[in-house]
Order: C-alpha cells, then structure tokens, then sequence
C-alpha cells in the first residue's frame, strides 16, 4: 500500500517511523527535500503545510525553480526473461513495448493500492 497525501498542491508519501513512534512525510517531485513528521493525520496536514511553505520560500529567496522537471524519459533494466515477457504482452496488445510499458504503470498509478490520507 502507498500512502500519499495532497497539501496545497503538492504531493507527499506518508510512512510510519516505528522508531519515532510517529508518521513520516516526504514532499515528491521537488528539487529538494522537504519532509514532515507527527502522529496523527490532521497533524500532518499542519506539519506539511508549513514544511512545504519553508521550502517555497527558501527557493523564491535563492531564485531556485522548487519542482522537478520531469523529461517523460527513463531508463528501465530488468532481467531478460522480464523483458521478454513485457515484448510478448505488448505484441499480444498490438502495441509496442514503450506504449505497452506507458499503459501498465498508468494502470497501476491508478489502482486501488494507492491511497490519498485525509483528515
């Protein structure tokens, strides 16, 4: 299960620290870390709102662009009889192998093991 949590428009992956005895989150998608912690939900929304604030306003100040810039490019290695297989799947399709790929992880961004925390 992932958890993430939306504040103010940006995306957080939530974890539990068993050693803080406490929730964890971490910003994605920023040029830079911008984490969170407490022990319950609304306290995260808090925490994140004002450790996402922070960051904002380090990277104004420093004239840093604060998100990532993504490309739509990566490289993938898996093993052989992986790749093999994802060939198969995408000819079975009618697809390529890039747009078969692109299909799957859509799906799978999409799915039900990928909860939003709300308070």
């Amino acid at each position: 299960m992932i958890n993430t949590m939306n504040i103010d428009g940006q995306q957080a992956v939530i974890v539990f620290d068993p050693e803080l005895d406490m929730f964890r989150g971490e910003f994605v998608g920023l040029n830079g870390g911008a984490d969170f912690y407490s022990s319950d939900v609304k306290g995260l929304h808090r925490e994140g709102a004002i450790s996402l604030r922070v960051f904002l306003e380090t990277c104004a100040a420093k004239n840093i662009e604060p998100r990532k810039h993504f490309s739509g490019k990566f490289v993938l290695r898996v093993n052989p009889e992986i790749h093999e297989a994802a060939a198969l799947a995408a000819a079975a399709h009618g697809q390529s192998l890039n747009q078969w790929i692109s299909d799957v992880i859509k799906l799978s961004t999409k799915s039900d093991d990928h909860f939003a925390l709300n308070p």
